[in-house]
């Protein structure tokens, strides 16, 4: 049973999870452009948005650091 305690801890760590996620998936983009004139920030901005959200809904299915 999930208490409120235990959904700020799991939104806590999910959320730094996503926030990783984003970061990571924003470097690798940024990273692949030779110079800042031939990145695509829209492109990285939408993959990093959506790394993101897809990081939130995996951390559904559980997140170890988080105690039952």
């Amino acid at each position: 049973m999930m208490t409120k305690k235990n959904f700020k801890e799991w939104l806590k760590a999910a959320s730094i999870r996503a926030i990783k996620t984003i970061a990571q998936t924003a470097i690798s983009l940024i990273g692949v452009g030779t110079v800042m004139s031939d990145i695509d920030w829209l492109l990285v901005g939408s993959a990093s948005l959506l790394s993101g959200i897809l990081s939130i809904l995996t951390s559904v299915a559980g997140i170890p650091e988080v105690k039952k």
